[in-house]
């Protein structure tokens, strides 16, 4: 692989990189994401990049390594517009309901 593709790899994760303050307050630890690191890595389905990620934990474990310190398990919260989920919400709702009938499409 030649420097210029290097480069380029590197810049596609320094794009996605993250930062989190460790416990005690003291650093900035760079993170990724493994949705980021999914799309990034050319995974189309989630299952699928599960299986590559308990492999290199798997991996992680046969040499002697710290899951600990390179793999954890985080939720991501993301911001859903009000709109979007009132509108979720009226089109599952139950349509006995006088607010939701009115609201909900035809």
């Amino acid at each position: 692989m030649d420097l210029q593709r290097i480069n380029q790899h590197k810049q596609s994760f320094d794009s996605i990189q993250q930062y989190i303050t460790s416990e005690d307050g003291k650093e900035q630890i760079e993170v990724w994401f493994a949705r980021e690191l999914q799309e990034l890595l050319g995974y189309a389905r989630w299952e699928n990049f599960l299986v590559a990620i308990g492999r290199a934990v798997d991996s992680c474990r046969t040499q002697g390594i710290n899951v600990d310190d390179h793999f954890r398990e985080v939720t991501k919260m993301i911001l859903v517009s009000t709109h979007i989920w009132n509108l979720t919400f009226l089109m599952n709702g139950d349509s006995c309901l006088k607010i939701v009938s009115v609201r909900k499409p035809i």
